[in-house]
Order: C-alpha cells, then structure tokens, then sequence
C-alpha cells in the first residue's frame, strides 16, 4: 500500500524534519501543512513566515545561520523603507520581499492562498506538496501584561520578552482547514507531528474546527518529535511560553498537549529517564538523537520516524 503521510509544521525545526522527509519520500507520499497562525501584513504585503521557512528550506534557499530567510539576501529595500520613515523591526531581505510582492499579487487576484502557495513552490522547483493549515485569516494573538501583542509583534519586535498570559487564535473558531488539508489527512496512512512549538505553530492547527475530533479518530500511526530538549526549546520561545502558562518545559509538556493525538513521542536521547512522563499520557516515548545540525541528521531522524510510522 501506498503510504501517505500528513507531515504538521511550523518554524525552523519544523522546516529541517520536513527536508528530510521530502529526501526519503516521493511527492505522492507526502503533505506538508504549514502553520498559518504568523501570518502577519507589512508594508501592504502578506507575508506568510511558517510557508516561507519550509518552502525555502525544501528549495535548498534557507539561510542556515539564521534558520530563516533566503542565504546570501541583501537588505537594500529595508533600508530604503527606513529611510523613507517606515517602521522596519520585520527583517525582510531583498529576496524574500520578492516573495511576498508575488504572493501579495495574486491573493488580490482573489486566489486562494492554497493556490498561491503552490504557485510559489512550482516556481521554486519544489515538487512536494506544501498546502496552508487554512485558507481563511487565523492570527495568533499573544496576551501581555501590555496587552495583547499579534504574534510577530511579540515574537520579532518584543524578542518575546513580555510574558505570556494566554494566547489566542482568532479567527480559529469559524476557519476551515484548507481543502489540500483536508484531502491529504482523508487519505492519509500515518500523521506526524514536527519539532515545533506546541502552542504557537502546532496550536493554531489544532485550534480549526474538527481538527482534534479527526486526529482522534484516525486509526493510522501518530507519530510526533518534541521540540524540547533537556527541558529546554532547540530554538524560539517554546520552553519560556510553557513556564509562563504554568506547565514545567519538558517532553511530558509535549505529551499532555497531544494527549489522544498522538501514539509515539519521539524525544531526544537526553531526556530518556523521562518516558515515564511521556508514557502516563498515554503514548510510548522512543529516545533518539533529535538535533538536526545538518542534511543527515535531519535525513536520519525522518527515517526513524518514518519506520515507527510504518
């Protein structure tokens, strides 16, 4: 039979399992459904980051120093926009602003964001599926001491310094996940989870409606990697966020919030003494090695999880 694996994302880590999946399976065998939660408008642009992350890094166009953005951009047009009295704390390079000039284009020629997206991707010799979580507007909303901060506010111009009391998805509660996103989990063999953030990149997938209900009635392995490591995020604010939302950073965090979700957690080889707190959530804990510093890392750590989801 032929597999079919949903692959959720968001981020950087979610961007480098997604590379080595795509090196281990044909485009038939793979979806890759993105975050959609950071979404965000800057100088009259849409600008999708979670799609870029992964769209780039399965172009072989990422920045790998940064994790983000397109290797070797310049920053002429930011700076001219500085110039020009714009606010410019959004890091766009020159490359990337191409990017969203395109996608901004043809959303108003009132294509479906979905549609955008494979456009981009074809353009870029991406021959894996990258479809949207949805193709209607959810935004991240992060509430403060200061008051409610969208999330790129939050998480770029704020460094994520401010605390974090509760997040919101707004608009989670009327969108719908996209049609490729809906077609690939319906016929989907097994679903895995990414690296990612479990409340800002995994949490905003989750939040569309239907969403649990169907990944709790999937009969198909469930397969996730934890993004912390040592009670710590790889990267980004995963481990601060968790602290702040009174849940202890560590891979039991990870499991309670995929509690019925999921069947295996894949956590790293540090954190091996803590399967029991994997376990007592109803899921088996499988210690790898989950740090992906290069191509066969991340080639490595998909084909583990790719013979548990088997």
């Amino acid at each position: 039979m032929t597999r079919r694996i949903v692959y959720l994302a968001g981020g950087v880590g979610g961007s480098k399992l997604a590379v080595g999946l795509a090196s281990l399976l044909s485009p038939d065998e793979l979806t890759i459904v993105v975050n959609t939660g950071d979404d965000e408008e800057f100088h009259g642009l849409h600008v999708s980051p979670d799609v870029d992350t992964v769209m780039y890094a399965l172009a072989g166009l990422t920045n790998e120093v940064s994790g983000w953005g397109v290797t070797g951009d310049t920053f002429s047009g930011l700076s001219m926009l500085e110039r020009l009295g714009a606010p410019t704390w959004f890091n766009l390079g020159d490359k990337d602003l191409a990017t969203h000039i395109r996608r901004t284009q043809l959303l108003r020629q009132g294509w479906s964001l979905s549609k955008v997206t494979n456009e981009l991707s074809q353009q870029l010799g991406i021959k894996h599926r990258i479809v949207p979580m949805s193709d209607d507007s959810v935004r991240t909303v992060i509430h403060t001491p200061e008051g409610p901060l969208s999330f790129q506010d939050y998480f770029v111009r704020r460094r994520c310094e401010p605390s974090a009391a509760a997040i919101d998805f707004t608009g989670a509660d009327t969108a719908q996940p996209s049609a490729g996103f809906s077609e690939a989990l319906q016929e989907a063999t097994a679903v895995i989870y990414g690296p990612s953030n479990p409340i800002v990149s995994i949490g905003p997938i989750l939040a569309l409606p239907g969403l649990r209900e169907r990944l709790q009635a999937f009969s198909g392995p469930r397969i996730a990697v934890s993004p912390i490591v040592g009670g710590e995020a790889v990267r980004g604010p995963a481990a601060k966020m968790l602290r702040e939302l009174g849940e202890e950073p560590g891979v039991g965090a990870i499991a309670r919030r995929l509690a019925g979700l999921c069947d295996i957690l894949v956590i790293d080889e540090t954190d091996r003494d803590a399967a029991s707190e994997v376990e007592r959530w109803g899921m088996k804990a499988v210690a790898e090695q989950t740090i992906m510093t290069n191509i066969e890392d991340r080639i490595s750590l998909a084909g583990r999880v790719l013979e548990l989801a088997s």
